[in-house]
């Protein structure tokens, strides 16, 4: 049992809770905090004093004081006139993950927020009643706000949620449930709106889905370097010891992993051939700075997941701290590093997707067949890999580069990290179906070594794609294939493959291993 607001979060276990593999609840420990920090905001409000959020208006009106009587009433308009977000809705495991971020981050205790209102939150989670969230809106910076508002219309009866399948009123469904809206007491809107958990819960999604990509680029670049005879040299780790950047060291080990006992290799041993292009040659370069971009947004998504990111921050009655926990630029500067490690990482796979076409290579065809000419063979595939890595280009701007002041000039700096996480799952989809494509090429070229064996795992990872791919003698509808090729990373079933015969990795290794 994960005990939310003690326990350490990392994003392995976030998404083990999401998926319902690791059950999620709140200690007696965190509830007295969560219940003294409450006290503390209910005091608060009956106090003359203005504290910003419990008893004033919200950003340039934070120096208007609000009656007593209005405190609770001006929680739940701070609900209502933040729900502004626009677009489709974003995926429902996302939403869901946004829930269950958020419950962690208050029962640590320091936003005001009641048992009751975490416990309603708690009841969404467990029942799979998830709110829809508009995608735009937010700006990263005094917490996601738009977004974060419709996520939490529904405790005060109002917005839309995904019930049973099916797209519901709030209302309809609390009905049904036997339950009331939420009066919400004071701080509590705030606390809800206030925080990075849109930004937060689509980097947690980076996080794993960016892992398997470079799992894979690894793997299926080692697949072409049989496919193509390419050289073993590059990864020596002595080599990589004279510029020891943990990335490239990372990747050249796997890859010598990969390649270690293979028949291919020794076939071309004293081969005139003096060096491989940069494609082959210096994946350890390319895919171990992606690695490094990648450990950078993990170490910065597994620090923000164990934070309180709310405005005001509750210490004791008399310590109660209006600051900047809220801002999204912690978050926002790895993203857009990850999101350009991830472009990268599809534009060095389509060149060697490039290379295994042009038939240069002994022993592997031109387009990667052997009756050209009537057949087109595998060129086609190469100019969707292009188009893919010039929309990838196109999306690479940094999203926190750039500033847009809001609130009447009160918020005049903001991160833009909720466009840049977002972004940054778009790129990664893209770079899915690059690595599928070349994971197709790769598997042909690798076909024309038979009767050479590799090694045992790529011998096995081949296997497997045959099973769900056959090898082309002949033009077909080749997105069908890309489609299996595309559902093969994303169930990451090489991966198991892997794991199987490679040994375990060193403490050292498993800063790029583990999350």
């Amino acid at each position: 049992m994960f005990k939310y607001g003690l326990d350490h979060l990392t994003v392995s276990q976030a998404l083990s809770i999401l998926k319902g593999d690791l059950k999620a609840g709140i200690s007696d420990e965190a509830k007295e905090k969560i219940n003294h920090s409450h006290e503390i905001v209910i005091k608060t409000a009956l106090k003359d004093k203005a504290v910003y959020g419990i008893n004033t208006g919200f950003g340039p009106l934070c120096d208007t004081i609000i009656s007593k009587k209005d405190t609770g009433e001006l929680q739940r308009k701070i609900l209502l006139s933040h729900s502004v977000g626009v677009g489709s809705s974003i995926d429902k495991d996302i939403a869901k993950l946004m829930m269950i971020l958020k419950v962690h981050s208050l029962a640590r205790g320091y936003s005001g927020i009641s048992m009751g209102v975490l416990e309603r939150i708690q009841w969404h989670i467990d029942q799979d009643i998830i709110p829809l969230v508009p995608e735009q809106g937010s700006v990263g910076a005094s917490g996601d706000l738009a977004p974060l508002a419709h996520l939490f219309l529904p405790l005060i009866g109002e917005g839309k949620v995904l019930y049973q399948g099916e797209i519901t009123a709030t209302q309809k469904v609390l009905e049904k449930e036997g339950l009331k809206p939420l009066e919400l007491h004071p701080k509590a809107g705030l606390a809800l709106i206030n925080g990075t958990q849109f930004i937060l819960a689509h980097a947690v999604m980076v996080v794993d889905k960016l892992y398997n990509c470079l799992s894979h680029a690894d793997l299926i670049g080692s697949l072409m370097i049989e496919g193509l005879m390419g050289s073993q040299m590059p990864f020596n780790e002595s080599l990589h010891l004279t510029r020891p950047f943990k990335g490239n060291m990372h990747v050249a080990k796997r890859i010598t992993q990969f390649l270690q006992g293979s028949e291919i290799g020794r076939s071309h041993l004293f081969c005139g051939k003096v060096q491989d292009p940069y494609s082959l040659r210096c994946m350890p370069q390319v895919h171990g700075s992606s690695r490094s971009a990648w450990l950078h947004l993990k170490e910065s998504v597994e620090v923000e997941l164990n934070s309180v990111t709310d405005n005001p921050v509750i210490f004791s009655e008399d310590l109660i701290i209006s600051g900047g926990s809220f801002h999204g630029q912690t978050l926002a500067l790895p993203i857009d590093y990850a999101c350009l490690a991830a472009a990268e990482l599809g534009s060095i796979s389509d060149r060697r997707t490039y290379l295994s076409l042009e038939g240069k290579y002994e022993g592997t065809p031109r387009l990667l067949m052997n009756d050209t000419g009537l057949n087109s063979g595998f060129m086609i595939l190469q100019y969707t890999s292009a188009a893919l890595v010039s929309e990838n280009k196109g999306l690479c701007f940094p999203s926190s580069a750039d500033s847009i002041p809001t609130s009447l000039g009160q918020e005049d700096h903001v991160s833009m990290g909720s466009i840049g996480a977002r972004k940054a799952l778009r790129v990664i989809d893209n770079l899915e179906k690059i690595l599928a494509i070349e994971l197709m090429c790769a598997a042909q070229a690798f076909d024309f070594r038979k009767p050479l064996k590799s090694s045992e795992v790529l011998d096995d990872v081949h296997d497997t794609i045959r099973e769900n791919i056959d090898f082309a003698n002949e033009d077909r509808i080749f997105s069908i294939d890309i489609e299996k090729a595309i559902q093969l990373i994303k169930d990451r079933e090489l991966l198991s493959t892997v794991s199987f015969h490679c040994k375990a990795y060193s403490d050292y290794d498993n800063l790029f291993e583990s999350y």
